[in-house]
């Protein structure tokens, strides 16, 4: 017989689902919010977030920077939280799909889009040169408070399914 996880572990399901809208919503921040400032020979500013890099990506033509950006910091991460929400949400079997997809989104959350993220701010900061400062703003903090809040429901709601297939096999 299966079962979702909220209905198994009611309490966590709803606490889990709460934070995994909650990651969405600052992943959404993160995503449109200003990251940080860039101020060059003192009166040049920049300021920046993902999805104005992301744009400046496409308008230069700089095709590959824009697919891993656009893929690893926007896409992945949704996908990724919208099938945590199903896995907990959806009733599912040991070796179905939405569990093959739940050991996936584990093994590949040592992935984290965080590396990609930051790889990519590093690259705009080289290319405006050695004379800029740089000002973080509350987008970077927002962004990344989503990059690891995913990746600790994820190991969370890992753990509640396996608990619940051991405690079928019991």
């Amino acid at each position: 017989m299966s079962s979702s996880l909220i209905k198994r572990f009611t309490a966590q399901g709803v606490v889990i689902n709460l934070l995994l809208l909650c990651s969405l919503a600052a992943l959404v921040i993160g995503v449109i919010a200003p990251l940080l400032t860039l101020q060059k020979l003192y009166f040049i500013e920049n300021t920046i977030s993902l999805i104005s890099t992301i744009q400046t990506l496409y308008n230069d033509k700089e095709w590959l920077l824009f697919t891993v950006i656009t893929l690893f910091s926007v896409c992945i991460p949704v996908i990724k939280i919208v099938s945590l929400l199903m896995i907990t949400n959806i009733d599912f079997e040991s070796g179905s799909f939405l569990d093959k997809t739940l050991s996936l989104i584990e093994t590949l959350g040592k992935w984290s889009m965080l590396d990609v993220f930051v790889v990519a701010l590093l690259l705009v900061s080289l290319k405006l040169g050695a004379l800029a400062k740089v000002e973080v703003h509350y987008g970077l903090y927002v962004f990344t408070f989503s990059v690891i809040l995913t990746m600790v429901l994820s190991f969370w709601i890992y753990n509640l399914a396996h608990q619940k297939t051991e405690n079928r096999l019991k």
